[in-house]
């Protein structure tokens, strides 16, 4: 399979999602696409719920082979009550299906304290 081609989109799909995670385990924030598909990731926010306490934050690209991470952002300080952008739309960055060796396919989510910080990312899924 093949990323598809950005000339010809048949469907452009807007997704916002948001987690919290309830323990300090790595979590999936975007899945892999479809085959032919892909993500077109937008923006991507960091909050730090909790007013007070500092909270360590960590973004991975999981390549396609399922195994290899590549780290957007390692255990990045987020103060309490405050937001990061970590991601803008004047940054681009795609996944794409878990057939295209060697290419991001996932992005992961990993808080440093449970239930203190809040992932936000808005992408478009293309095909």
């Amino acid at each position: 399979m093949s990323a598809p081609n950005l000339v010809n989109l048949t469907s452009i799909v807007p997704h916002t999602i948001s987690i919290t995670p309830s323990d300090t385990n790595r979590t999936s924030l975007v899945a892999a696409p479809t085959t032919n598909s892909a993500h077109k990731i937008d923006q991507i926010l960091i909050t730090n719920v909790d007013g007070i306490t500092t909270a360590s934050a960590t973004v991975e690209l999981r390549l396609a082979d399922g195994t290899t991470h590549r780290s957007l952002c390692y255990q990045l300080p987020v103060p309490g009550g405050a937001t990061i952008e970590l991601l803008t739309r004047g940054t681009t960055l795609y996944l794409l299906d878990t057939s295209v060796s060697g290419e991001a396919s996932t992005l992961h989510a990993t808080s440093g304290t449970a239930n203190k910080l809040t992932f936000t990312c808005s992408y478009s899924t293309i095909s």
